[in-house]
C-alpha cells in the first residue's frame, strides 16, 4: 500500500526557476532589432569593401534573429490565483504560482489536462485519446460543479432523485495534472459515487413517529451533505483537490412512486388532522367538567 502511495504521488509541487519578463523582453526587443538592423545594414555599407565580412555579419545577424525567436515563447503572464505546470522534454519541470510577468525555459510546455477545450475520445481498440487544447494554466479559484440529478435508491429501496452542488478547488496541481487523467471528470465520477453510497445509507423520510432520532435525507439534509463531504474528500484527495462544501439542491421521490407516496402523506395528514379534532374535543369536555366541578354543579 505504502509502495503504491508513493507511485501515485512521486511528484511533489516545486517552484519553476524565471526571470523577470520585462528584462528578457528587452533583451528580446533589442537581439530583435539588432539582427534585423546587421542583416540589412551589413551587406549595404560592408558589400563594396568587404564582401566576406558583410556576409559574414548577415549569418551572424539570421542565427541571432533565429536564437531570439526560440527566446520569445518563454514570455508568460499569470493572472491571480492561476498556475502552470511546466514539463521539459517529458519530464516535470516545476509549477508556476507566482502572477506577474516571468520568462522560463522556453522548451517547457504547460500542461492542463481538466482544460476546457480538452476532450478524450475512445478508438475502436479500445485505447484512449486525450487532446489538451484549450488554456494551459490552471484556476486555483474556488470553483462549482453542479452535479447533474441523478436516481438512486434509498435506505428502504425507494427510487429518489436527487441533486448535489459541489464547491471546491486545487490545493497541489502536480497530483491534479499527473495522478489522473482529467481531474474535472474525475471530480464528476467521484461526485456521483459518493451522492450514491450515502443516499443507499438514510431513508427518504420518516414513517413511524416513534422512529424521530432516526436521520433522513429530507430532515436531516445539512448533516448528509456532511458526510457527502466527507466522503468525496477521501476520494479526490489524490487528485490534490480540497471539497469545501456539498450541498442538496434537489431531492424528490422518483415518478414511478411519488404518485403513491403523495397518498400516503396525504393520508397521514388526514390522520393527523382527526387526531387534533379528537384531543381538541377531548379537552374541551375536560375543560368543561373541570368548570362545573369547581362551580359544585356536579
Amino acid at each position: 500500500m505504502e509502495t503504491q502511495e508513493k507511485i501515485v504521488n512521486r511528484y511533489v509541487e516545486k517552484p519553476v526557476k524565471t526571470k523577470n519578463g520585462f528584462a528578457m523582453l528587452a533583451l528580446i526587443l533589442l537581439l530583435f532589432f539588432g539582427s534585423i538592423a546587421a542583416m540589412v545594414c551589413g551587406p549595404v555599407f560592408l558589400s563594396a569593401t568587404n564582401v566576406g565580412a558583410a556576409v559574414a555579419i548577415a549569418i551572424a545577424g539570421a542565427l541571432v534573429l533565429i536564437f531570439d525567436l526560440f527566446l520569445m515563447p518563454g514570455l508568460k503572464i499569470l493572472n491571480p490565483n492561476e498556475a502552470l505546470v511546466l514539463t521539459l522534454f517529458g519530464k516535470y519541470h516545476g509549477t508556476l504560482k507566482k502572477d506577474g510577468y516571468f520568462w522560463v525555459n522556453p522548451f517547457c510546455e504547460g500542461i492542463n489536462p481538466g482544460a476546457q477545450g480538452s476532450s478524450m475520445t475512445t478508438n475502436l481498440n479500445g485505447s484512449t485519446t486525450v487532446s489538451l487544447g484549450g488554456n494551459k494554466k490552471i484556476s486555483l479559484k474556488t470553483m462549482t460543479l453542479n452535479n447533474e440529478k441523478q436516481t438512486v435508491n434509498d435506505e428502504r429501496g425507494n427510487p429518489i432523485i436527487i441533486g448535489t452542488i459541489v464547491i471546491w478547488r486545487i490545493v497541489d496541481t502536480t497530483k491534479a495534472v499527473f495522478n489522473v487523467q482529467n481531474y474535472r471528470t474525475f471530480l464528476s465520477t467521484q461526485c456521483d459515487s459518493a451522492t450514491r453510497n450515502i443516499a443507499r445509507m438514510y431513508p427518504y423520510d420518516l414513517l413511524e413517529e416513534d422512529s424521530s432520532n432516526e436521520k433522513t435525507l429530507r430532515g436531516s439534509s445539512q448533516e448528509i451533505a456532511d458526510m457527502m463531504k466527507q466522503d468525496l474528500q477521501e476520494r479526490v484527495a489524490m487528485a490534490g483537490l480540497e471539497i469545501l462544501e456539498v450541498r442538496i439542491t434537489h431531492l424528490s421521490y422518483a415518478p414511478e412512486i411519488a404518485a403513491a407516496m403523495l397518498q400516503r402523506q396525504q393520508a397521514e395528514a388526514i390522520v393527523a388532522a382527526r387526531k387534533k379534532i379528537v384531543e381538541g374535543a377531548v379537552g374541551m369536555v375536560e375543560m368543561a367538567l373541570d368548570r362545573l366541578n369547581e362551580n359544585k354543579v356536579v
